[in-house]
Order: structure tokens, then sequence, then C-alpha cells
């Protein structure tokens, strides 16, 4: 009985070891064919330049081509499904944001659901968000803009690119924690706000550092404060708005996410790769051009900080009555 016993054990724990023997080699021998990374937003912006960084590192360290593909509109919820509903083989993959935490909340129905359907699979970069004001506000520093405002409630304007869109909602986090009256112009991209900013017709904006820096170094327009928790490299001298309202924090982020169910080995591969391009001193320096840092994360450390940000952003959207423009 006990030699029946022991190669009964010894056959049910080859056949238990069978399946990760066999992940581990779909996973090794992974990719076989070109991949597909969706870009659910345009070509040229933070989204889509993130998604082509990845995906050439990608394709120089497996070996096969990882396909950018732009599918745009609705704030991202169309290429977002269209990742949802792709086979989980690890073929199909998508650059996500914090777009995607946003429109959790923002949108009342979405035929998916972000945390469930979307595998985090790594992080790649984190962008400070930078409040800039017309020189024309009196205003040097977050103080001072809030003790204006409060004289003078209603009487400014705060540019963004969108409705729910980064700028949006960082601006609305500004408002709920300073209980400041700022009148939200919601434009369609942050270029044309930008524009509007320059010229006076708006006041402030909470814009995403890429698009403001050169305008910010050429003194047209002026810095108050950086979103994140810690000042920016791209601008030292600027202060954090946590230096003066308590517990603030926003900032963009952007990386890469795969359908639920891909296989674990698979994640944990990319994963790996994509960690492993953010130690490169020529992917570092381009995230840096973009006034960036790098976001490196475990795939777990990942899904933790998605949720945390869902949550966070859902209470910003409810205190404002956002919607979808």
């Amino acid at each position: 009985m006990d030699l029946l016993r022991r190669r009964f054990l010894g056959i049910t724990g080859i056949a238990s070891a069978l399946p990760a023997i066999s992940y581990f080699a779909h996973a090794q021998s992974y990719p076989a064919r070109p991949v597909r990374l969706i870009s659910p937003f345009p070509a040229g912006g933070p989204n889509d330049i993130v998604s082509r960084l990845a995906g050439q590192w990608l394709s120089e360290r497996l070996g096969q081509p990882f396909i950018i593909e732009n599918r745009i509109g609705a704030g991202g919820n169309i290429g977002t499904e269209a990742a949802v509903r792709a086979s989980a083989d690890g073929y199909t993959l998508l650059a996500i944001g914090v777009v995607n935490t946003i429109n959790a909340s923002l949108y009342e129905k979405l035929s998916f659901d972000f945390i469930r359907d979307i595998a985090p699979v790594a992080g790649v970069m984190r962008l400070p968000i930078v409040m800039v004001v017309n020189p024309s506000i009196p205003a040097k520093t977050v103080p001072d803009f809030v003790a204006y405002a409060k004289a003078n409630p209603g009487k400014f304007n705060m540019a963004s690119g969108g409705n729910g869109t980064a700028s949006h909602v960082a601006g609305e986090l500004f408002k709920m924690m300073t209980d400041v009256d700022l009148v939200h112009v919601p434009y369609r991209g942050a270029a044309p706000a930008i524009t509007d900013l320059l010229s006076g017709q708006v006041h402030v904006m909470f814009d995403i550092m890429s698009t403001s820096i050169e305008h910010i170094r050429a003194g047209q327009l002026r810095p108050l404060a950086v979103t994140t928790p810690t000042r920016s490299e791209a601008l030292p001298e600027v202060p954090t708005i946590g230096d003066f309202v308590l517990g603030y924090e926003a900032s963009a982020w952007f990386g890469i996410g795969a359908p639920k169910d891909t296989p674990a080995e698979i994640v944990n591969r990319l994963n790996g790769e994509i960690n492993a391009a953010l130690t490169d001193p020529r992917i570092r320096a381009r995230l840096s051009a973009l006034g960036g840092v790098v976001f490196a994360t475990s795939p777990r450390d990942f899904g933790k900080f998605i949720g945390d940000d869902t949550e966070k952003w859902a209470k910003v959207v409810r205190f404002s009555g956002a919607k979808p423009g």
C-alpha cells in the first residue's frame, strides 16, 4: 500500500507540475508573432509617446514587432474596450494612464470595469502637472493665489484640456482642498487652452508639464507650484502645492496593461523587460525630456496604485459634478 501510495503521489506531483512547466515554456517562447499595443489617444500625445518608447524597446529585446495601434475616441474608452475584448494571450496590450482611473467614475455607464478587466503590467512614467498662471495675475505663490481668488470669488477662470482630463481634475482637487471659487473652462485639448492662457483670456491652468514647460522657460507663463509630492527635476526651483496645501498630490501617469487572465508568466516577463528599459540612460533621458520621471513597479504594486488612484479621483468627480465633454 505504501509503495502504491508513493507511486500515486509521484504521478500526481508530476501532473501538477505540468501546467507550471507548460506556462514557463509558453512565457519563454513568447512572443512568437507580432504584438498589438493599443494607444487609445491620437499620435503625438504622451500616451502615444510612451507606447512607442515601450514598443520599440520590447521589439528590440523580444525579437518581434510591437505594433502601435491608435484607437481613439470617447476619452480613451474605445481603445480600452478593444483591449478588454481581445484574447488574453499576451498579443494585445494597452497603453494606460490616469485617464482610465478618472473615467471609471466620470462615465456613468461603461461596458467594462477597468480594474476588473485590465491586468496591470508595468508603470512607465509619471508626469508632473504644473499650476501656471498668466503673468498678469499678481500672485507669485500658491498662498498669494488662494488669497487673491478668495477676495475675488468667481472672477478667475480655470482652463483645462477638457472635462475629466488630468488637468481638469487636478484643478478640481485644488478647489476642493482650498475652498476657492474658480470657473472651469474646458477646451478640446491642452493646446487651445494654453493659447488662451497665454493671451490672458483665462487665468490659471493645471497643465501637464510637457505642454507648458517651454512657455515657462520663455517667461510667458508663471509657474506657482507642481502637483507631485516632490519637486520636479525639470523645474527644481518651483515648490510643490503640498508645501502649502497639506496632502495635495496629483500627477499624470502612463503604463502598460493587458486583458484580464493574460498568463502571469507573460505579464511578469513584460514587466521585467519594461523595468529593464527604465534603467537605460537613453530611455530615462527621453522621459526626462518630456518632464517625466521613471515609474517602475511590480504588477502587484501597480495594481494597488491604480486602485488607490481610482478611489481618489472618484471623490473629486463627485465633488465637482464633472461630466464627460
